[in-house]
This record gives structure tokens, sequence and C-alpha cells, in this order.
């Protein structure tokens, strides 16, 4: 393109000199269909819009990947799926492009979505073998079709950038201490030196900078049986166990960003060894070293575990209530017989209870309340996004959480029956959760009213009032 001087040159020529088209051309020693076009033609400016091109763009991958990243945008930023991770799903649908693509299409996306993409670090610090740094964090599983809160404690090594952890279902005394009995059973043996911050299991109350941290009588007596060290970070000071801080988000990004399905806390416990034992062979981000090989020349320093793992238990006295009720974990618990007596005995491990007469009667045992607490999925909403969008369920996050008979029901390559299929679903959610569902599917699939396509019509006229957003004849 011509420089605006040079336009506004051709057109004095043209108009105020009247001079020909191939004057004009000899001239100025430009092109002649050049000179015709700032000449005669008018130079109105027009928008420029680049129309992406490539495989993400032209292809089903973009579209793909948009929906994951809208899905993943619905929750919170710890339970999002990693560039890494959404390219590794697409390569198992068969994708050929390369990372670096992915990842061009996701911050593109991000940016026309307003995302914000900040980057917060931690101070770097130095640390001799056999020194660890705990803490918790809460991350999210799936159990029997519902969500469970995981509070996974995380030990890491900064040495060699190792880590270890265990999922759990609370932050209290009982969990920590078994927590870590579990990690140094992994390790092979206790860290000489534990840096913690004001974990309320091992610290007994808040305190300013000032003041020395006060241990709680039970870690201190768990610190003596394993012989290790403790330095208490000062107050609101993350960055002095940075470490762990960070090996606490590459667990929750790694292996917790799409909820994974566990059978129990044991399953999932052995589960998260197995990935983290794999995860050891990569660079130290630092040493160029393998991690595997700093952890093989670390470990020669840690402490020789006692031949018994340290007994994690907790007594309690507790008063009962006229209805044989007493209170454990904020939930008033049934207890046969206990308002016989004037008080009863809890004895407490990391999962379960014994509810103890005064005189050793094991009047009632079971699992702690905290174990049953779950969260439903919320089928309905995820559900109303796949009847838009019918091709998407095979690709969906939600998809592997799905029971078997729903799951087959569901999976057709007719998308049209599909979207019917969904409806229909979303209807019976209304009275029915989905648990339900699967356990009384051919009862409550096979009223069609003869509907060519499977679909309980009657009852979704019914119930469709109730169903924002879902129209029959979509």
């Amino acid at each position: 393109m011509l420089a605006m001087s040079d336009i506004k040159c051709i057109k004095h020529l043209r108009n105020n000199k009247g001079l020909s088209i191939s004057k004009i051309q000899e001239t100025l020693g430009i092109n002649w269909r050049t000179a015709k076009k700032y000449a005669d033609e008018d130079q109105i400016p027009t928008p420029k819009i680049k129309v992406k091109e490539g495989m993400m763009y032209e292809g089903k991958w973009g579209e793909i990947v948009s929906d994951w990243l809208l899905e993943d945008s619905k929750l919170k930023k710890k339970l999002r799926r990693t560039k890494k991770q959404l390219f590794d799903e697409l390569q198992n649908l068969g994708f050929q492009g390369s990372y670096r693509t992915v990842c061009y299409f996701i911050s593109d996306w991000e940016n026309n979505h307003n995302n914000d993409g900040t980057d917060k670090g931690f101070e770097r610090l130095e640390h001799p073998p056999s020194e660890a740094q705990v803490d918790f964090g809460i991350m999210e599983a799936v159990k029997d079709g519902e969500f469970v809160d995981i509070h996974a404690l995380v030990m890491s090594f900064p040495y060699s950038n190792t880590g270890f952890a265990v999922p759990l279902p609370s932050e209290n005394q009982e969990c920590f201490l078994h927590g870590l009995n579990i990690l140094f059973k992994q390790a092979g043996g206790a860290p000489r030196k534990i840096r913690i911050d004001n974990l309320t299991p091992a610290v007994k109350k808040t305190r300013s900078k000032l003041e020395e941290a006060q241990l709680t009588d039970a870690f201190i007596q768990f610190q003596n049986y394993y012989g290790f060290e403790v330095q208490v970070c000062n107050p609101r000071s993350g960055h002095e166990k940075g470490n762990v801080e960070n090996k606490v988000g590459y667990v929750r990004y790694n292996f917790f960003s799409s909820s994974p399905v566990m059978n129990s806390f044991e399953d999932l416990t052995e589960t998260l060894r197995v990935q983290l034992l794999e995860d050891r062979k990569r660079l130290h981000y630092e040493k160029e070293v393998m991690i595997e090989d700093l952890w093989n020349q670390e470990s020669k320093f840690l402490l020789e575990l006692p031949e018994k793992e340290y007994p994690v238990f907790k007594e309690i006295e507790t008063k009962v209530n006229k209805y044989n009720e007493a209170q454990l974990d904020k939930v008033m618990v049934h207890i046969p017989r206990a308002a016989n007596y004037p008080s009863i005995y809890f004895i407490l491990t990391w999962d379960r209870f014994k509810a103890v007469s005064p005189d050793g009667e094991i009047l009632h045992e079971d699992y702690r309340p905290y174990m049953n607490y779950k969260r439903a999925i919320p089928w309905v909403s995820v559900i109303k996004d796949w009847i838009r969008k019918p091709r998407v369920v095979a690709y969906s996050r939600y998809q592997k959480y799905l029971p078997g008979r729903v799951k087959d029901y569901l999976m057709v390559d007719n998308l049209v029956l599909r979207q019917d299929r969904l409806k229909e679903l979303v209807s019976l959610l209304v009275t029915h959760d989905m648990k339900r569902i699967n356990e009384e599917f051919y009862d409550l699939i096979s009223d069609t009213n003869g509907d060519p396509y499977g679909v309980n019509w009657t009852l979704y006229d019914s119930l469709a009032p109730t169903v924002t957003g879902v129209i029959k004849d979509e």
C-alpha cells in the first residue's frame, strides 16, 4: 500500500492537473493498475478483521476445547484443568497438532472471554536434605456419584522437590497425625525437621510474630516418638514454607483439577502414591537433575522409623441427652442406651468412633459423621448445557461421573436421539436423583407412550414448566 502522501499526489495530478492514468504512471514510475486504483477509486477505510485459520479454528478441535474451557470456567480456579491436561485429552481423541497450537488457542479464548491470568510466585528457599514442609490443601473428588471434599495433607522435601500426599476427610488432630504416619511410611523414614504453619492440630493458639509457638501435647508426644524437630512459621508468612505451598498447588492442578473418582480414601491414597512416584521422573526445576536421583540421595538422611506405628486415637468425655443423643463433629449421634449413664466416652480415630460406657462397654461404633459429607453434582445445570450441544457429552468432564445405565443410554451416535434422551433425563431429575434413576432405570424409561425415540413426553410435559430453559420442540 502506498503512503498517504503519495496517494494525495496521485489524486492531485488526476483531479486538479487533469493528467491521464498513463501520464501519472509515467510521471511517478508506478504500475498502471496502481495509478488507476488510487486516482479514480474512493479510498474509504474499512475494518480489517483477520479471520483465524488453522486446525483449531477450521476443524472440530477448537469447538471441543471451547466447550471444555466454558465448562471449567464455571468451577473454582483450582478445579480447572491445565493446558497440558486439555492437550493430553485432545490427543486421546486423535488430535495431531502440537501443544503450542493448543496453548495459542486457549490464550486467544481467554483474552476474548476476559479471563484474568495472573502469576503469583513464592520466594525461593534453600534447605538441607531431609528437611520437610507440611500443609493441607482442600480438593475435590467424586464418590458414589457425589462430590466429596478432600483435605489432602502434602509433605514436600525442598532439597529434591519430592512430594507425598494423603487424602483425608478432615483437618482435625486424628486425621493430621494419621496422615503423617502414612507419609512417613511412604517416604521410608521420618524427616529430621518439619516446617509447618499454625495448624490447629499442632499449634495451641494463634499468636503474634513476637510470641513463641506452643505445640499441642498430642503433637509433642507424636514428635518425641519419631524424633523429628519442628519449626513453626510466623503468622501470615506463607512464603516461609513456599515449597509445600507450591506442591499443594501442583497436586491440585495435576491430579485433582478434574475431580477423580474414588472408591475409598485408601484407594485414593494408593492412586496418589503411584502418581507422585511417577512424577519424580522429571528434572528438578533449578538443579537440572532428575528428582528421582535427588530423592535417592536425600532419603539416606531420613530418620529410621520405629518398629511399631504410632497409635493415633483421641478419647473424649461427653454428655448425653434424654433422647440417647450425643454431639460428635457438630452432629447429634444416636447412641443406644446412652441415656442410662450420666456421661459416655468417645474413642475417635481418623475415620471411625466408638461410644463407650463408664464401665468399658462398647455401646455403639460407626464411621464418623464427616465421612458421609457429600455434595450433589449439579446434574440439571450440566444436562441443560448438554441439551444445547448434545455432541459435547462424549467430551465433557462430567461424562465419567454418569452411572453405568444412564451413561449407556445417552451415548448414542444419533445426536437428535441423544438430545431427546437428555430432555427426558432432565425432566426425571426434578423428582429423582441420578442414583435413583440409575437404580430404577428400566421402570422409569420403559413408560414411553409409543414415542419413536423412547422419550416419556407425558412425564416431561407435566414437569416442563419447572425445568427452566428446556423446550420440547428445540
